[in-house]
């Protein structure tokens, strides 16, 4: 069955009220999401705090008072599309209905339904796995704007759900994904992040710059769900900021732990739905 995408006149009608002759349409849809990844990114990850901060400001500083506030208003509608609909890959359409993949290297999003009838051939006893293994990771090398990785998140909560589980499926599920292209990889970040995705994304090539250990961190977008309580022991234990690193000893861990309980950040307030949910809204 097709789902059917929420669509955002809103939306649309706003960002084109910038799209002038001052401002081009790709330059415009560039900066509506690097200025939202920051402004979550900054809210979570102090250690690219600084620079992500004088970037944010370079790119807002070249507009108006009042043209500046127009992207938290598509922020918001970003959220509430999402919020209606998780079903879908929303920026993602937007971005092929405004034409914008012609501007980056001819790029082409995969339909939601073909990303949803893939994740259904990969989701299979989610529920079994996490009780054998504590959580499980799906991974993305070339995510775009995350449409697989928003299917297969929903196919993870709605097996907990019919399966009747106690457990919360953002706990238990890693997202990774990466991209060669930043404001697309972005785009896969803000979705993730709204939806309530544990994971990262990072930035550049997966061939000739896959993620390895000690890698350049400025490359790397956590989303705000990797800092809850739940993944910041989680990622201790599996030493998972080191990609590829050896595991520590028990005794080594719990030694870094009594140090340091969890790389410095910024406290981030989650809110629960009546679902059981957790979402920063």
């Amino acid at each position: 069955m097709a789902r059917i995408m929420t669509e955002s006149p809103d939306f649309i009608k706003t960002f084109q009220s910038l799209c002038n002759n001052k401002y081009q349409t790709w330059q415009v849809w560039s900066d509506f999401v690097l200025l939202g990844a920051i402004t979550i990114s900054n809210a979570c990850d102090k250690a690219n705090f600084e620079d992500r901060e004088k970037l944010y400001h370079n790119i807002i500083a070249k507009y108006t008072k009042s043209e500046a506030a127009i992207f938290p208003q598509l922020l918001a509608y970003l959220v509430m599309a999402l919020e209606h609909n998780k079903e879908q890959d929303f920026l993602g359409s937007l971005y092929m209905q405004l034409n914008l993949g012609n501007y980056w290297k001819g790029q082409f999003f995969t339909p939601y339904d073909v990303c949803v009838a893939m994740s259904s051939l990969t989701s299979q006893n989610i529920l079994e796995q996490v009780k054998e293994k504590g959580y499980i990771t799906v991974n993305d090398p070339a995510c775009g704007a995350g449409a697989t990785l928003i299917a297969f998140a929903n196919a993870a909560e709605s097996e907990f759900y019919q399966k009747k589980s106690k457990l919360n499926w953002q706990n238990h599920v890693l997202f990774v994904a990466q991209d060669i292209d930043m404001v697309t990889g972005l785009m896969c970040y803000l979705q993730l992040s709204f939806l309530g995705c544990a994971g990262f994304v990072k930035i550049g090539d997966t061939l000739s710059d896959p993620m390895t250990s000690n890698d350049d961190i400025s490359k790397y977008w956590y989303t705000p769900m990797y800092y809850s309580d739940v993944w910041q022991l989680r990622r201790i234990f599996h030493n998972m900021d080191n990609i590829g690193e050896p595991k520590k000893e028990k005794q080594e861990i719990k030694e870094s732990i009594k140090k340091e309980p969890s790389p410095p950040t910024y406290i981030i307030k989650l809110k629960e739905k009546k679902t059981g949910q957790l979402a920063l809204f």
